[in-house]
């Protein structure tokens, strides 16, 4: 919900980075593979129950994530590229509530399964959008340029690492705000598959 707004605040400075990370020699996807290691460090520090390192490692993986596609625009965005970044994202917020399952099984299991659910659908809701958005050609640049369509909702990045950043200042509370944010992620769903039907749907109905 919050992307958008966020992205016009943080494009520019990334941007500015990434300039002068593509001058360096670095490239996007070594930025996306450090990215990815540092979200899992994340997650293993939740396991060991070192909530604040974990969420200051969350933090350096979202910069990283963001950082990428800045190097890739000043450089050369692939097919690729996208792929192993959207990849990433997936994998990292699953893990990461993992992590919390991990740490405090008895308390905390049942909260991280739902919620790790719930990004199925949200995910899914989200891929699926962008395989008939490219299908029908249909773009937007809102969030900036995408290897893929990107599809809002109420749960989006920002309101995920608020959650996240929540979880690890309150670990006592997982529970809760893991089933709390997991029932605003089915809303996404839901909103996604209306979206979905109104610019998919044609004459005949399956």
């Amino acid at each position: 919900m919050l992307d958008a707004w966020m992205r016009s605040r943080i494009d520019p400075p990334l941007s500015r980075v990434g300039r002068l990370a593509v001058r360096a020699g670095l490239r996007a996807n070594h930025v996306t593979y450090t990215g990815v290691a540092v979200g899992i460090a994340a997650a293993a520090a939740i396991a060991l129950e070192a909530y604040i390192a974990g969420m200051l490692l969350f933090f350096a993986n979202r910069i990283l994530d963001g950082l990428d596609g800045a190097v890739a625009r000043h450089s050369k965005l692939t097919d690729f590229g996208g792929y192993i970044d959207i990849v990433g994202d997936f994998v990292i917020y699953a893990v990461f509530v993992f992590g919390f399952a991990l740490a405090r099984p008895e308390e905390n299991a049942v909260a991280a399964a739902f919620l790790i659910l719930s990004f199925v659908g949200t995910g899914s809701s989200f891929l699926a959008y962008a395989i008939f958005a490219e299908k029908r050609k249909i773009t937007t640049d809102i969030r900036g340029r995408k290897s893929l369509f990107y599809l809002g909702g109420l749960t989006e990045g920002s309101e995920t690492i608020a959650a996240f950043a929540l979880m690890c200042l309150f670990p006592s509370y997982f529970a809760l705000i893991a089933w709390i944010f997991g029932a605003l992620c089915w809303i996404t769903t839901v909103t996604r598959a209306v979206a979905a039907a109104g610019s998919f749907t044609d004459g005949s109905q399956r």
